[in-house]
């Protein structure tokens, strides 16, 4: 073309050919052998290796051996991070479409790592290597590993990462799915391999009846693994947000990391000695910490059908979080066609889950008869109801009941999901009539959760 650039043909042509390469494998995992060609002296001219370019190894094992490429996919498709590189002149320009070439044989690695799963029988090594890999991938995309997939819960998760996160929670799932599990899990060499995740962590609880001696040794030991690593990211949540008003009428405690410094040199200012320059001090003065605690009780109601099993093992450790409060009393109920009082164990959400049985449909107003007895003091009362709200039952019960524990001075908090992501979805008839009540459906991530919890309970 005349009076193109044929510096930037020749860039674009590369950045084209490793797409199309990538696209091509992604919907055939057969080989085109021009792309792959063409691919592999993209990745050699611009002095990358050709790992980068085989789906079978993991990019654990190519940063390993080129270690220099760990930082490359930090934040590689968060848009913000790349516009902030960008600039203008001649040079710099040049040395951007040389980077675009670059990024995309980076891109292309996690992404054919990733979503070209594959199919038939699954090892426990190749769910580990892509669990591994799809951390990295959630890495490039500026997440923390692990969570968009429906566990950790960490920062905020940018809007491409919610998007793109239920797609690899289904991978995962199927990669369970399609893996021996029983087997694996009967075998502790093979079972060390696994790394508990929200998919795995459903399978084992749906499968836990099928499961005996080693085998259901090795399942449980995953699932507290989870547990634990999920209740320690919550309960620094829980203690992050604001823990209620001071209280006055208590004393201050007259101890040194209480001293109130600039206050007590402000009251004493007269008895400065200029002669002396020195500040003869009267009185010190102390901060208050106390709070105010009203004496709450907390009612969980959570759907444990198979749509919400994230929102199950979330809410269930939140509440043994809440439970662990002074003054504040924590009943767990969980339902699908029936429910179950699971508030005996409610300070130890492993063993809670060990108790739910997933699945089934949904029938809410069997849970409300089970929880409304709980309301002695409806004001110093808060139930939350965590569910898509698509109930067996078209003719809408549950939300008269709802309607009249909200009237009767609970606070009612309706929630879509409690997941990692905050993607949910409810039905359109309750959030409408939700909306009208005044309580709207708090947002589907559980950061949202933990503060309006906070902000009653405290």
């Amino acid at each position: 073309m005349t009076g193109q650039n044929p510096e930037v043909t020749s860039y674009d042509s590369r950045r084209q050919v490793l797409y199309w390469r990538l696209l091509a494998r992604l919907f055939d995992p057969e080989e085109q052998a021009a792309l792959e060609s063409a691919s592999l002296a993209v990745v050699e001219d611009i002095g990358l290796p050709p790992a980068l370019l085989d789906p079978k190894v993991s990019v654990d094992s190519t940063v390993q051996r080129h270690p220099e490429l760990a930082a490359a996919f930090d934040g590689l498709m968060v848009p913000e991070q790349r516009a902030a590189t960008a600039s203008e002149d001649d040079s710099a320009g040049e040395r951007d479409r040389g980077e675009e070439v670059r990024r995309a044989a980076l891109v292309s690695k996690v992404l054919l790592n990733v979503f070209a799963a594959g199919s038939g029988t699954v090892t426990a090594g190749q769910l580990s290597q892509w669990q591994s890999d799809a951390g990295w991938l959630e890495r490039a995309l500026g997440c923390e590993p692990g969570t968009l997939r429906g566990g950790r819960t960490g920062r905020p998760v940018p809007e491409i990462g919610a998007e793109i996160g239920p797609e690899l929670g289904a991978i995962e799932a199927d990669l369970v799915r399609r893996m021996h599990l029983r087997e694996v899990l009967a075998d502790p060499a093979l079972a060390s391999r696994l790394t508990p995740s929200m998919s795995l962590i459903e399978q084992l609880l749906r499968d836990k009846g099928n499961l005996s001696g080693v085998a259901l040794a090795n399942a449980k030991s995953l699932i507290r693994r989870f547990v634990d690593e999920v209740a320690e990211v919550l309960r620094t949540q829980v203690e992050k947000s604001t823990v209620g008003a001071l209280d006055r009428s208590v004393p201050p405690k007259r101890v040194f990391r209480n001293l109130d410094l600039d206050r007590t040199i402000w009251k004493n200012l007269t008895n400065w000695s200029p002669e002396e320059e020195r500040l003869y001090v009267d009185r010190l003065y102390y901060r208050h910490t106390a709070r105010k605690t009203t004496p709450q009780r907390l009612i969980v109601v959570v759907d444990q059908s198979g749509s919400m099993v994230d929102s199950m093992v979330n809410c269930t450790i939140l509440a043994s979080i809440f439970a662990g409060l002074p003054k504040v009393d924590v009943h767990l109920i969980a339902y699908d066609t029936r429910a179950i009082d699971l508030t005996p164990w409610v300070d130890d959400p492993f063993e809670t889950l060990l108790r739910t049985n997933l699945g089934g449909g949904n029938d809410g107003p069997v849970a409300m008869a089970m929880a409304r007895p709980k309301i002695t003091e409806p004001r110093s009362t808060v139930m939350v109801w965590i569910s898509d709200f698509y109930e067996f039952d078209r003719s809408q019960p549950l939300f008269e009941g709802i309607e009249a524990v909200h009237r009767s001075g609970v606070k009612f908090i309706p929630v879509g999901s409690v997941t990692s992501s905050g993607r949910q979805e409810v039905n359109p008839w309750f959030r409408e009539r939700f909306k009208a009540l005044g309580t709207p459906v708090v947002s589907g991530h559980i950061r949202g959760l933990v503060h309006e919890l906070k902000t009653f309970l405290t």
